[in-house]
């Protein structure tokens, strides 16, 4: 990756973090406010201040740290330290057991309603996206066995309506992963309605944990289009190399380019090396010598990305035929807004349960470096998509924090319901043995996200 693409990931990457923290640690800091807890500091990261300023009748002390991968809201508190006793009302642990719970989970609802805001405005605004236009099965897979022929659209899935390939691609997980026998409903180009039965009872774990349609052999039909640039990506290889938009490639390497699925399966299998391109631009036929950036592999793939920063030039004519911007009003945005969020926590929880179970590899779990090239690979594809990792991360950051492990915020809420069962708070000793737990798991956690995060830089 170019030193522009870097900073573009990082700027994106950054962004998004300090954006999901900052919601989270708001949630706390209003309902204590509310609660009329004293605020101390509300810090974006951990560590040393590289910015602090105190404001309010309070004096909060308002800080950025020098560790971006987290945030807090410390409150007065008895066991941290001595507080005045025309204060004592408003520390935190003189609350009650509702009250602190309360002020606990007010951060991970924050990230989900940042969620629930985000895909309201993604349903209001409409986000254009590919048809479920199927393309041709390979044999033998699931879908070629139902018959399925190319050119088929998606209509129905187990009788809930989709529009777009995103909507059907969701709707086909969440019936796989319950190995459910899916009902297909397409719709032909003379409008032949056909109903196919998808069999999913036996799918392997390894099948779940990528692209799920990939097994099933349910592929998006995809126009071929003319190698012709549309743009060129600043900072980009293509860029360096002197490419410019309107160019026409017509071989790669000395092979003829039939088209733009050609050349773009050209740059992917060139990996790192450097590759030779052939361009009609006008009357001049010239040659280029571009090396191939690599990027973290995506979905349902183990090997990295070559890319070069070119995409195709739009055809308004197959635009038109391939892709549909669904918009709804207001409150039906917001309804699938709720249903989106409370679905993806549900089938986030569902993918850890089976990955303690054994079901699904580790391997999944993602780390910084992972997220940072998945937030500059959305940030590049728009606005809207850039949005919609955004909503996609803070549902994770809330469910996450909701995990009844010691030091995240579903811990406090565990020590919480022990108190009310215990009849009184638990003694310091089993809250230290707690704290040590939950950093040892956080430490492994983090250890293997890192881990699985320079395997896939490093071996692919």
């Amino acid at each position: 990756m170019n030193m522009g693409g870097a900073v573009w990931v990082l700027g994106a990457f950054v962004l998004a973090l300090g954006v999901l923290i900052t919601v989270h640690e708001l949630g706390h800091y209003a309902v204590a406010r509310w609660c009329n807890v004293k605020i101390l500091r509300f810090s974006v990261g951990f560590g040393r201040p590289l910015w602090l300023r105190r404001w309010g009748k309070d004096q909060t002390e308002w800080a950025v740290s020098v560790f971006p991968l987290g945030g807090y809201v410390k409150m007065l508190d008895e066991r941290e330290g001595e507080v005045a006793p025309e204060e004592v009302h408003r520390a935190f642990n003189r609350q009650s057991v509702g009250r602190r719970s309360l002020i606990v989970v007010a951060g991970p609802l924050a990230n989900l309603m940042l969620a629930v805001l985000l895909y309201w405005f993604l349903f209001m605004q409409g986000v254009e996206e590919p048809r479920p236009i199927l393309a041709s099965p390979p044999a033998g897979s699931v879908a070629a066995m139902t018959k399925i022929g190319a050119g088929e659209s998606a209509r129905k899935v187990s009788g809930v309506a989709v529009n777009t390939w995103s909507e059907f691609r969701w709707e086909v997980l969440q019936r796989a992963l319950n190995r459910e026998v899916i009902a297909l409903e397409t719709s032909d180009a003379q409008g032949g309605i056909a109903i196919h039965r998808l069999d999913t009872t036996h799918l392997s774990g390894d099948a779940l944990e990528g692209d799920i349609m990939q097994p099933l052999g349910l592929r998006l039909m995809r126009p071929d289009l003319p190698a012709v640039l549309g743009n060129i990506q600043a900072g980009s290889p293509a860029a360096a190399a002197g490419l410019l938009p309107g160019d026409r490639v017509t071989a790669l390497d000395g092979q003829s380019v039939s088209g733009w699925h050609a050349l773009a399966q050209g740059i992917r299998e060139a990996g790192a090396r450097e590759i030779e391109l052939v361009v009609r631009r006008g009357e001049q036929q010239l040659v280029f010598r571009v090396t191939p950036e690599l990027m973290a592999p995506v979905e349902g793939e183990t090997k990295p990305r070559a890319r070069i920063g070119i995409s195709v030039r739009d055809d308004p004519e197959l635009r038109r035929n391939a892709w549909v911007t669904v918009s709804y009003g207001p409150v039906e945005s917001m309804r699938r807004a709720f249903t989106q969020t409370w679905e993806t926590s549900v089938l986030s929880l569902r993918m850890m349960g089976r990955m303690l179970m054994g079901e699904l590899s580790l391997k999944n779990i993602s780390g910084p470096v992972t997220i940072a090239d998945y937030a500059g690979q959305s940030a590049r594809m728009g606005f809207e998509h850039y949005l919609r990792f955004l909503a996609l991360i803070s549902i994770s950051l809330g469910v996450l924090n909701l995990l009844p492990i010691p030091v995240l915020d579903g811990g406090h809420l565990m020590y919480y319901l022990a108190e009310v069962i215990k009849g009184g708070p638990l003694s310091e000793r089993i809250m230290e043995i707690g704290q040590q737990i939950g950093l040892t798991l956080l430490a492994l956690l983090m250890a293997l996200a890192f881990y699985n995060d320079i395997n896939r830089l490093i071996s692919g």
